[in-house]
């Protein structure tokens, strides 16, 4: 995987793009990465329906907790799925809408200055080594394009909106992405 700077858009990784995005705020610098986790319908794997979510193309009508749902545009700018395969849906430099009402380090509204990353996943399942093996290999490339993200400013969608939000909650281990991102392993 490498970014292109220019475009935003990872190179070798399905491309799937959300019209839920905008431009940053002039002059912002992106510095902040959030880990999300989702999966749809909650605890199903492997389904299409996230994909349609952030496309704005999901069936309501296909199960009662999409009714529920069908108001929302959001967007991240990554997906790694349970295989460690990578979606992105939106270019790093634009502004995908994952984090919602949020703060951190007393600035509201982080989709302004943040990457998002979802993981498939539940709060309650454990994360599959390939995500993790995936999720340190972005990490890493999106830290070098975007040295501002520094390791203390890697946060769960919790840390960030703790009143709303609890992924990617107890599952995932923060001990590991830790332990990964400092070995000098690539997992091409």
């Amino acid at each position: 995987m490498q970014i292109n700077l220019d475009s935003g858009w990872l190179h070798n990784v399905r491309h799937l793009p959300s019209p839920n995005c905008n431009e940053r705020p002039e002059g912002l610098v992106v510095d902040l990465l959030v880990i999300h986790n989702i999966s749809l319908p909650p605890g199903e794997f492997g389904t299409p329906h996230v994909d349609a979510f952030f496309t704005n193309t999901l069936d309501h009508s296909i199960h009662p907790y999409f009714e529920g749902i069908a108001h929302l545009k959001v967007s991240s700018h990554c997906l790694i799925t349970r295989e460690g395969e990578v979606i992105q849906y939106v270019p790093f430099h634009k502004r995908a809408w994952h984090a919602g009402a949020s703060s951190f380090g007393g600035r509201e509204d982080c989709n302004d200055f943040s990457i998002g990353i979802e993981l498939e996943g539940t709060d309650f399942v454990p994360f599959t080594l390939v995500q993790y093996q995936v999720l340190a290999e972005m990490v890493k490339l999106i830290q070098a394009a975007y040295p501002a993200i520094t390791t203390d400013r890697i946060v769960g969608h919790s840390t960030i909106a703790p009143e709303r939000k609890t992924d990617p909650g107890p599952a995932f281990n923060w001990t590991l992405l830790g332990t990964l991102l400092s070995v000098g392993q690539s997992y091409d």
